[in-house]
């Protein structure tokens, strides 16, 4: 596309850049060296050591790369004409085909870019993990991983220029109100680029009774982080549109990642007897208690005006002192602003992450939802 090649985009730190439609990026090899020691000091194993440190390679997305191929203003384009009837409903399909077609680019697209040296995804992961057999023929567990992204994705909007303004008061973010576009037939420039920010953790902790005499059974409880900048689609606009931020959008703030884990406790326990002489008899039982996922807080509707609805975090005021509201009417009953700082105070007092985060903006998918337990039981006769 000549006419996206000769543009002059903003790259995440202000600088002026240009992009090639039709370079993709260079190949390269990657390496996973990785080193992992198992380490028993006394007889009969009683305690076991056993961890590693190095680095891991993701299987490539190789949609990440087919978004630059398909989205350069040639293969695929649009008319965008907002609020009017230029274009009304016709039975003839052929009514506002072009009369002819020159390959030039469509009036309105999108673009999708890859950074040149960019690499698929890698990250640097250490572990460790200890075993211990105690009283009563029992095992005791503990590990804990560390994660830390080498090759993390992350997508910046090149056609979003700098910002024009910012609201006054508690909540000072950025805004764009003198246009969230560099090139107006332009809708986007999404560039996939790497950063080494993610970073995530977990312990996890059981207690283990080996089979033995029919019986077996373990307990166990984990914990986990993750954080990082992006949780990347496979679509490069809704990557960047739908990742929760409270300033620039091209620079977010670190959050939590849509899959950290939380908090997670199991119990299982099985029994096998052969009193018959028909058929064995099973007993199984499994206790899942875990954290059911996690979401944030953000306004309805675009509040700083960068072209991406629902995904600005809202600002948590310190007390009624920092709600503005106004009066408001539906369905024929006025509330007034008094009785709407007075629900809010109410919501916020009563959340238990909100309440912790007055005078802060919220953060990307810190509010975790209730832990769901579940449980399972199942009986098994065997036939000989």
């Amino acid at each position: 596309n000549p006419q996206a090649n000769a543009l002059n985009f903003r790259g995440a730190d202000g600088q002026t850049v240009n992009y090639s439609t039709q370079s993709l990026p260079d190949p390269a090899v990657l390496w996973s060296p990785r080193v992992g020691f198992n380490w028993s000091p006394f007889e009969g194993q009683r305690l076991q050591v056993r961890g590693g440190t190095g680095v891991f390679t993701g299987k490539p997305a190789y949609v990440w790369i087919s978004n630059q191929i398909g989205n350069n203003g040639i293969r695929t384009g649009f008319t965008q004409v907002d609020n009017t009837t230029a274009f009304p409903f016709f039975a003839d399909i052929n009514r506002y085909k072009p009369t002819t077609v020159s390959g030039a680019p469509a009036p309105t697209y999108e673009l999708n870019f890859t950074e040149p040296d960019f690499r698929f995804p890698q990250i640097w992961r250490s572990n460790v993990g200890v075993d211990v057999k105690v009283p009563l023929g029992l095992v005791a567990n503990g590990e804990f991983i560390y994660s830390r992204d080498v090759n993390g994705m992350y997508y910046i909007n090149a056609n979003l220029p700098a910002s024009s303004s910012a609201f006054t008061g508690v909540d000072n973010r950025a805004r764009w109100t003198a246009g969230n576009r560099l090139f107006t037939n332009i809708s986007g420039a999404y560039v996939l680029q790497n950063q080494s920010s993610g970073k995530s953790w977990n312990a996890a902790f059981s207690l283990e009774k080996p089979y033995s005499k029919g019986f077996y059974g373990k307990l166990g409880y984990s914990y986990g982080e993750s954080k990082n900048l992006f949780d990347p689609g496979s679509i490069a606009s809704g990557s960047w549109t739908g990742n929760q931020h409270y300033g620039d959008p091209n620079n977010p703030a670190m959050g939590f990642s849509q899959y950290s884990p939380g908090h997670r406790f199991f119990g299982t326990a099985s029994y096998y007897i052969d009193y018959f002489k028909f058929g064995a008899t099973s007993v199984s039982a499994f206790l899942e208690s875990r954290t059911w996922g996690n979401t944030s807080y953000v306004f309805s509707g675009d509040i700083n005006g960068d072209a991406s609805t629902n995904n600005d975090l809202i600002y948590i005021p310190r007390d009624a002192s920092e709600m503005n509201f106004q009066p408001y009417t539906a369905s024929g009953t006025t509330f007034t602003a008094a009785q709407q700082q007075a629900a809010f105070e109410q919501f916020i007092s009563a959340d238990s992450y909100l309440s912790k985060r007055r005078g802060q903006y919220a953060e990307r998918n810190a509010a975790f939802l209730p832990m769901v337990t579940r449980v399972d039981l199942s009986v098994r006769q065997e036939v000989y």
